[in-house]
């Protein structure tokens, strides 16, 4: 029983739920003032400028721990 209900599932998890999430909205009518999904912001500018932030950090602490030791 435990078989054929572990069967079921994936079946269902396989074949139901990903048409489910699939379903694209509509595309905004053109001359529509309505606020368009994803809005107009790039991420490509923040994304190497929060890798940079992180780099410096972990420098820091690298730093850090070669100048003061472990912290035992």
């Amino acid at each position: 029983m435990k078989k054929k209900i572990l069967t079921m599932t994936l079946i269902l998890m396989f074949f139901a739920v990903p048409p489910l999430f699939s379903q694209t909205p509509d595309p905004p009518s053109p001359g529509s003032t309505g606020d368009s999904s994803g809005g107009g912001a790039p991420i490509g500018g923040g994304l190497f400028i929060m890798l940079g932030l992180g780099a410096a950090y972990a420098g820091k602490k690298i730093y850090q721990y070669k100048v003061q030791g472990p912290e035992d």
